[in-house]
């Protein structure tokens, strides 16, 4: 018996990266909020989840979008993914920050830049998931979506003003650069620490195909 449009093989992939992403996001938020959690840990956490995301957003095959839970899984995807490359390049940007070199100091300009543009399209993300039918209500930002809308404005922000000599663009004075002045370095490569188990859906029960008979 075929499975429902929003059950095939695509869609059920999805589902189970989707529980490795958001694991890795709760780990990320506990990391966050341990002093003693490293940036390198972080940034690694961060990465992960940007490759979990990417694999969600590659897996979703093609719904008919007149189904509104489609579309509104679709825009979930984006918001996280946008989100999950946003604290990626946010730790990437503090860590190279720590280097002593003109060219680290530009690379960690641009990847807080970066970062900033991926929140401000998180943002959009989510306001348009939560504005989707079903509607839903825009939750209080906590864990790692309230560190990352608390801390990128303003840490990039901070860098262009301690870094005048490196930024040739015009920007306001009580907000973030809107503009990425040189592309954003790659981001790390790190391989993933979780993967779905391989699973195989049982033989229909015998009981079942005589009903299904009758």
């Amino acid at each position: 018996r075929a499975l429902p449009v929003d059950l095939v093989e695509g869609n059920l992939k999805a589902l189970s990266l989707q529980g490795l992403g958001q694991g890795v996001d709760m780990q990320l938020g506990l990391a966050i909020d341990n002093p003693k959690a490293t940036l390198a840990v972080k940034r690694r956490l961060a990465c992960e989840m940007v490759k979990y995301w990417q694999q969600i957003k590659d897996s979703i095959p093609e719904l008919p979008l007149s189904d509104g839970w489609a579309k509104k899984h679709t825009l979930f995807v984006k918001w996280k993914y946008a989100e999950a490359k946003a604290a990626a390049y946010y730790f990437h940007g503090l860590i190279l920050d720590e280097g002593n070199t003109e060219k680290s100091q530009e690379m960690a300009i641009s990847s807080l830049q970066a970062s900033e543009e991926f929140l401000k399209e998180s943002k959009r993300a989510s306001k348009a998931f939560h504005s989707t039918p079903p509607t839903s209500r825009i939750s209080t930002p906590f864990g790692t979506t309230k560190h990352l809308l608390d801390m990128i404005p303003k840490e990039t922000l901070s860098k262009l003003q301690n870094n005048q000599d490196l930024n040739t663009q015009e920007r306001p004075s009580n907000t973030g650069v809107s503009q990425i002045i040189t592309p954003p370095p790659p981001l790390p490569d790190f391989p993933l620490a979780l993967n779905p188990e391989e699973y195989e859906l049982p033989q229909l029960d015998p009981l079942l195909k005589k009903e299904a008979n009758h």
